[in-house]
């Protein structure tokens, strides 16, 4: 059995990847997406993956999501092992663990805000009593409750790229990750979104890691992680 190696005493990274590789297909059409990554992911930080499309940083967010398992390699969430884990597992705390949030904001047109959020709450298995206090702490924290009733047709983009947030948030997870959250918004509604990252991070301690081409990112993240080819070409010191 291939023993995952444990984490250094004292070190206590809430993320860790440790000689990740992921390779798609196999013999002459294998295509290896990431290869030697070994990264650690500090709490309370907010983390940007940058690279030109296939350089694999999609593949590497999805590692760390467990929404995808490693070829080789081991990835940590706050000491344990997720990425042997059964899939069935993997759901269950990817649902109740990590927040995710995507490029295509993936609100139900005929449900408003709050709905959305609460509909989150649902399928996360929240306790039910909860729900509408947590729904509307969520639209808060991202400045969406005054519109909460509105349905995602009456929001602009970049308001509802924040209902998906509130979404994710809901359930209070520690890490939220987010793949190209700004792709599709203009530059002002863009900054918007990451000023609520950047307020998660200051405000609850959240831990908020995301892939990015935009430049203006860069300079608001904590650090920049650049993937070349599959592999971290450039990565905070530790």
């Amino acid at each position: 059995m291939n023993r995952a190696p444990a984490p250094a005493a004292g070190d206590n990274p809430l993320l860790r990847a440790v000689g990740v590789k992921k390779v798609f297909g196999s013999g002459e059409s294998a295509v290896t997406a990431v290869k030697n990554i070994n990264l650690d992911i500090a709490r309370g930080s907010m983390i940007a993956l940058k690279g030109r499309s296939g350089s694999g940083k999609t593949t590497l967010l999805n590692l760390l999501a467990a929404l995808d398992q490693p070829t080789e390699g081991h990835v940590y969430y706050n000491g344990q092992e997720i990425s042997r884990l059964p899939e069935k597992q993997r759901s269950v705390w990817r649902r109740s663990q990590i927040g995710l949030v995507f490029q295509a904001f993936g609100l139900i047109p005929l449900m408003s805000a709050y709905e959305n959020v609460e509909f989150g709450l649902r399928i996360a298995g929240s306790d039910s009593r909860l729900h509408r206090e947590r729904a509307e702490r969520a639209l808060e924290w991202v400045g969406m409750k005054p519109r909460m009733k509105h349905r995602p047709p009456e929001l602009s983009g970049g308001e509802q790229q924040r209902v998906a947030i509130a979404r994710a948030i809901a359930h209070s997870p520690a890490l939220l990750l987010a793949d190209e959250p700004t792709a599709e918004l203009d530059s002002r509604m863009g900054l918007q979104v990451i000023k609520v990252f950047r307020d998660l991070v200051q405000e609850l301690g959240m831990t908020v890691v995301m892939t990015t081409h935009d430049p203006g990112i860069m300079e608001i993240v904590d650090h920049v992680i650049e993937l070349e080819d599959g592999e971290i070409a450039a990565q905070p010191n530790a």
